[in-house]
């Protein structure tokens, strides 16, 4: 279905970020969860309600391709879709969903093959331990290092299920790409803890990235009434909900936890009152230079992007909003293989960032 094309224009300036305007080049009415390029011009698109569609960027134009029975209530539905870092090769893409178990919502970890523009041969790799009652916090983004994937699994809702090591529950999750479980996780080897947990502590964390060029896996993750968090991860450790927090509960002000904790890792970067961050990247491409090696984080609440410049010792040190005046709530973003950045809203739009030219007299 071919969507006609048109531009939004916000302009942002700032001493480090040059000027950007948003051109719309899709609208498709439904919430889309996760979007990833596979080559050049086409990205293979995920959708809450279960749908895949391929994106041709040349055309500006969705394709549906396949339908999954996902349990689809609340927060629950089709999650993060991302190409393998082979996919020239092997054709595979790997998804989270939340499957139904019993009646409950549970997240998991699936592969397929996408061959001539057609979803074929999907199967579960990690069905999670991770179901309960509730219909919220599932995570999911998922991220690829040079030899592993990982994806992001929210608390269900039931807060000590992230200091709980025997589910998965309120943690990040690291496998081999063949879906075995490394032997140089970091609990590998107890047998009181789920050996795919690589770190835990986590409240519901929906961005998930690792930056190839300094080797961080980086996180960003929705607080309670305020303290969403952008977190360096690192394997074994406690990020700490819901002992320690920097939010509020939400029938009171009253805080939740401690605010800091010793052995418990902080933020690099932290918000209140929320702003709901739902994915993020490090930009790595030749077509923004000022956005070289910047953060860009998108949030649901308070619609927008942010653009945030880190230092040699991983502190922010310039931040800018973009974009709330499209009035989106932005769920995802990514970078095609040219550098080109794209993102996708709640909404069904699918935005491409345009670099503004400075006039010259």
């Amino acid at each position: 279905m071919k969507k006609t094309i048109f531009f939004v224009m916000i302009i942002l300036a700032s001493n480090l970020f040059a000027s950007f305007k948003a051109s719309k080049i899709v609208e498709a009415k439904s919430i889309i969860w996760g979007m990833d390029f596979y080559d050049k011009s086409k990205a293979i698109v995920s959708f809450k309600n279960g749908f895949f569609a391929i994106l041709d960027t040349n055309s500006n134009t969705l394709k549906y391709i396949k339908k999954l029975d996902v349990y689809e209530k609340g927060q629950a539905g089709l999650l993060d879709v991302k190409a393998s870092l082979n996919f020239k090769n092997d054709n595979t893409i790997f998804f989270t969903y939340v499957k139904n178990i019993n009646n409950m919502g549970v997240t998991t970890l699936a592969k397929a093959k996408l061959i001539n523009e057609k979803l074929v041969n999907i199967e579960d790799i990690l069905v999670t331990k991770s179901a309960t009652n509730t219909t919220r916090h599932f995570g999911s983004r998922i991220t690829f290092d040079e030899h592993h994937i990982y994806f992001s699994v929210g608390d269900r809702g039931e807060r000590d299920n992230a200091q709980t090591l025997s589910n998965h529950a309120g943690s990040i999750i690291r496998l081999n790409l063949d879906g075995t479980v490394p032997k140089t996780n970091p609990f590998f080897y107890n047998k009181d803890i789920l050996k795919e947990i690589y770190s835990y502590g986590h409240r519901n964390p929906q961005g998930l990235f690792y930056d190839k060029n300094t080797k961080i896996l980086f996180s960003n993750e929705h607080g309670p009434r305020g303290g969403d968090e952008i977190n360096i991860i690192k394997k074994a450790q406690n990020y700490g909900w819901p002992r320690v927090s920097l939010g509020k509960e939400y029938w009171a002000p009253i805080s939740v936890g401690k605010t800091q904790e010793k052995g418990l890792i902080d933020p690099i970067k932290h918000y209140t009152p929320s702003i709901a961050p739902s994915s993020l990247i490090v930009y790595s491409g030749k077509k923004y230079k000022s956005l070289k090696g910047a953060l860009i984080s998108t949030a649901l609440k308070l619609t927008h992007i942010n653009i945030i410049r880190l230092d040699e010792n991983l502190k922010p040190i310039d931040e800018k909003r973009v974009f709330s005046k499209l009035n989106e709530r932005i769920r995802v973003v990514t970078e095609d293989i040219s550098g080109n950045i794209y993102f996708a809203t709640d909404s069904g739009n699918i935005y491409k960032i345009v670099e503004v030219k400075e006039k010259t007299l």
